[in-house]
Order: C-alpha cells, then sequence, then structure tokens
C-alpha cells in the first residue's frame, strides 16, 4: 500500500496487522532525515495533526516492529540561551508496516510547552526535513501477544503505543502473526472531548471490533452540562476494578500503561523501574503483568 492510497483521515483508518521481527526497520541507530510529506489537523479540539513523513528507501515499508518507537531529533532555537540546540523527542508511529514509503505520527501540539511537537505541526514546512532513529532498547513487548486479556491504560499522547498494538490485535493476520487475545479493554484520560487524541479512530475500531476491543473515555475536566455520557474523573482503583482484567488470570493477562509521569507515580510506579507499585502494585499486578511504555 502506497501512501497515496493510505487514508489521512483517522475515521476511515482501518486496523493492520503486519508484523516484522526486531532488527528490520529502515531506521538504525544513526539518525536519518526524511521530509514531512503531508499534515493534517484532526480531532475536534484543533491541537492534533496526523503527520506523514517519507522513509529513507520509499520503495519498501518502514518495517518497525510492535511495539516500539522512534526518536525524532530537530535543531531548534533555544529561546533562554538564545542559541540553536538539537531536541530529542521519542514518537511511536500508528501506521502499520504494509505502508511503502513512508510513516505516520499523530501528535498533539501543546504549544510552547511543546518544543518538537510545536514545530512539527506550525512551523515545518511541507518537504522539510526531520531526523529520525531507531534502537532496540526502544521495543518494550514484541507482538503477537500470548495474553487472552490485556488491559491498557493511557493518558494524553500515551495513546499512540496502545494504537500500534491495537493495530496487531485487532487486523486481520495470518496464523502466524495472531495474538492469542480474545479481549482487550482501553481507559483512556483526557481533560475533555476535544483532547481526545485519535477519538474517531478508536471509536470506530469499537464499533467494530465489538466484543473484542472496549474503548473507555475518561474525562477530567468536562464541562458538567455536556452531552458526554461517559467516565468522569481520573484513572482510578475504582475504573481499573470495573473494566480491566483482574490480575488473578496470572498468565493470561497484561497490561499496558503510557502516559504523563504522575499516571505513572499513581498507577504502577516509575517508567524506568521494573517493580510495580502504586494502585496496580496494590491489586497484586506483578512486573510480568505490567509494562511501563
Amino acid at each position: 500500500m502506497t501512501h497515496s492510497d493510505y487514508p489521512m483521515i483517522l475515521s476511515e483508518r482501518p486496523a493492520i496487522c503486519n508484523l516484522v521481527p526486531p532488527g528490520q526497520c529502515q531506521f538504525n541507530p544513526t539518525f536519518q532525515s526524511v521530509p514531512l510529506l503531508d499534515r493534517t489537523p484532526c480531532g475536534t479540539g484543533g491541537t492534533s495533526y496526523l503527520l506523514r513523513f517519507g522513509l529513507p528507501d520509499v520503495t519498501k515499508p518502514m518495517d518497525l516492529t510492535t511495539c516500539a518507537c522512534l526518536l525524532a531529533s530537530a535543531e531548534l532555537m533555544d529561546n533562554e540561551k538564545k542559541e540553536l540546540v538539537d531536541v530529542i523527542r521519542p514518537y511511536t508511529p500508528i501506521s502499520a508496516n504494509d505502508q511503502v514509503g513512508c510513516f505516520d505520527l499523530l501528535i498533539k501540539d501543546y504549544g510552547e510547552n511543546g518544543y518538537l511537537s510545536k514545530y512539527m505541526c506550525e512551523d515545518l514546512p511541507i518537504g522539510g526535513m526531520v531526523n529520525f532513529k531507531h534502537i532496540d532498547f526502544n521495543i518494550k513487548i514484541p507482538a503477537p501477544f500470548t495474553h487472552k486479556k490485556i488491559g491498557m491504560i493511557a493518558g494524553g499522547t500515551g495513546i499512540t503505543p496502545m494504537i500500534q498494538a491495537l493495530h496487531a490485535i485487532l487486523g486481520e493476520a495470518p496464523e502466524n502473526q495472531k495474538s492469542a487475545t480474545d479481549e482487550v479493554t482501553l481507559l483512556y484520560g483526557s481533560r475533555n472531548k476535544d483532547d481526545i487524541l485519535g477519538g474517531e479512530m478508536l471509536e470506530k475500531w469499537n464499533d467494530l471490533h465489538n466484543g473484542k476491543f472496549k474503548n473507555v473515555n475518561v474525562l477530567s475536566n468536562e464541562p458538567a452540562d455536556s452531552d458526554y455520557t461517559g467516565e468522569r474523573g481520573f484513572i482510578d482503583r475504582e475504573k481499573i476494578v470495573k473494566y480491566l482484567p483482574p490480575a488473578s488470570l496470572g498468565d493470561d493477562v497484561v497490561i499496558l500503561v503510557c502516559g504523563p509521569p504522575i499516571m505513572y507515580e499513581l498507577l504502577c510506579g516509575p517508567r524506568n523501574e521494573a517493580e510495580v507499585t502504586g494502585i496496580l502494585g496494590e491489586l497484586g499486578y506483578s512486573s510480568k503483568q505490567v509494562f511501563k511504555f
């Protein structure tokens, strides 16, 4: 599938399972420059964008392992130091490996609070170059998944690795690429409806894969008089118990977590520590059952 065949409208994008083993990604541990091919606003808040970048070899797919991320780098002006500095941030593509010659990032523009995201969403011209690289350390848990029940907890831009995993779980696949997962539930925390990243695609997948995938939004600052009827507040013990598979299922369950630092602190402990603490630890989940992205 060439880049012109893959829709830039999120609600039109299907889940596609096309897995490759580690070590085949076009990006390697050395930064390579690729151009921005297209940029489309998405969602209702006016701050989310789907960005399409080229690849070093435009005749091939990216061949990124699921679940894995890239590191992006750009030389930007530091307004305090009054000098150019290299800014590096991790991003997880939401496109599948059948997409030839390009890959897609779903990015929220945090304005002045998001140095590289603001640059790519507002200032980078079509055709402008950004550096990307991939290292094996960025692979958290490879698909296909062996777990029958998967729980996902995401906050803000932490949704992108979950989308990558959902491709592997929900997309049609040959036998050797099929995950054993028969049920996956996503708890996705956002401030309000306009802040939900990729919401239209997730709702479509929820409807298409009803019974296998359940998408649960949790909004912390949605106006009380809005027409929203879903969960409110924050992702807490009550909601985890209500929606996610219990730790008692042992090897049949895994919980994937990705979000801001406060989410790790409250729910599972710092992302760079294997030990599971916080609410998930209190509920009995072990380090073998929780993966921190």
